[in-house]
């Protein structure tokens, strides 16, 4: 285990003491630390996770489109200028002894790696991954985007072991210009289903679940602002909502449905809707950081001309409204709502 993440994971034990420290006008508002940026202003735009579900520590500004851990809180608040900098910071809040270890040499490339990794995977077609999305009630799964992997490496404090995988293929659009080392070749520029990274979720061996982790599930590569697709490359009508499944139990509900998920609040609240794209339906989870994402995006919209519609599950998230609910029910709801998302611009439905 590295040390920094050693110190990372001490730092979310204590994540509410951690945001008293350095986010000292923020306040807490259920099981999230509110406060105006990761600077400490006042205001609602930063949203600190404090417990369960999800990874405490985890944070995300839904006005910058910032995001990560308690280590990365720290170096900014407290302005540390490197990441030796923030663990000597990290450490003497914890009182944890200092340590003078080398930098770390980890510097290679990681969506190369993310595209070495979905290289290495299966069809999703009959295997574990898709019984793990069939017991969400999620019948519509069997797409490009989506593969396999019977024993992928995953690693945190309890150690190193391999278990069976959902891998999702993060693409960039059509019309993206590509970051510093993003080329799938020599002179070639992305497009549509051009990888940039990848994102997992790790499997319980034995039943159709996620693995009992801390972290069940990871990115591999560059995924801010981008999406796993479904469906038509070019639709002029998007549906866009955060996790993966979510998105697809509208699609299975659904099945015409053209749609990405931006796999995070803060990834949700920086996409960009595609060339050619009129319509945007934003699927966004109820919760402070969904509110605050489908806000950012609705805004991105009108000023790029893009209609705009905020659909709200009753449960936490899409997936929870069709295990609850039913098929038909979440069909039910939503059929007039996508069909009409162009017609009266930005609502919300509640």
């Amino acid at each position: 285990m590295s040390a920094a993440a050693q110190v990372s994971a001490a730092l979310a034990a204590r994540a509410e003491e951690v945001c008293r420290r350095y986010l000292p006008q923020g306040r807490r508002s259920g099981r999230y630390w509110v406060a105006g940026d990761i600077r400490g202003a006042r205001g609602r735009s930063l949203f600190v996770r404090l417990a369960p579900p999800g990874v405490p520590g985890k944070w995300t500004d839904a006005a910058s489109a910032e995001h990560g851990d308690l280590l990365d809180l720290v170096r900014i608040a407290s302005g540390a200028g490197s990441l030796r900098a923030a663990l000597a910071e990290a450490r003497a809040f914890l009182s944890m002894p200092p340590v003078h270890a080398p930098a770390d040499p980890d510097n290679y490339d990681r969506t190369e790696a993310a595209r070495r990794l979905w290289q290495r995977c299966r069809a999703v077609d009959g295997t574990h991954a898709e019984a793990y999305l069939r017991a969400r009630a999620i019948h519509r799964c069997r797409f490009p985007a989506l593969r396999f992997h019977p024993a992928l490496l995953h690693r945190d404090e309890g150690g190193v072991r391999r278990l069976p995988a959902l891998v999702a293929a993060v693409t960039a659009d059509a019309g993206e210009r590509p970051g510093p080392g993003e080329y799938p070749g020599p002179g070639e520029r992305p497009g549509p289903g051009t990888i940039t990274g990848v994102h997992r979720t790790w499997l319980d061996p034995r039943e159709p679940a996620k693995a009992n982790l801390p972290r069940p599930r990871k990115a591999l590569g560059r995924v801010h602002g981008h999406a796993v697709r479904f469906g038509d490359p070019a639709p002029s009508t998007l549906l866009v909502g955060e996790g993966i499944e979510t998105v697809l139990s509208i699609v299975s509900a659904l099945p015409d449905t053209v749609a990405a998920a931006a796999l995070s609040a803060g990834s949700l609240g920086a996409f960009a809707p595609p060339p050619g794209v009129t319509r945007l339906v934003i699927a966004r989870d109820n919760d402070p950081e969904g509110e605050q994402a489908a806000e950012r995006l609705a805004r991105r919209c009108a000023r790029a001309g893009v209609a705009a519609l905020i659909v709200v599950p009753q449960g936490g998230d899409f997936n929870d409204d069709l295990v609850a609910l039913g098929s038909a029910a979440l069909r039910a709801r939503l059929a007039p709502v996508l069909r009409f998302a162009g017609e009266r611009g930005r609502n919300e439905l509640v």
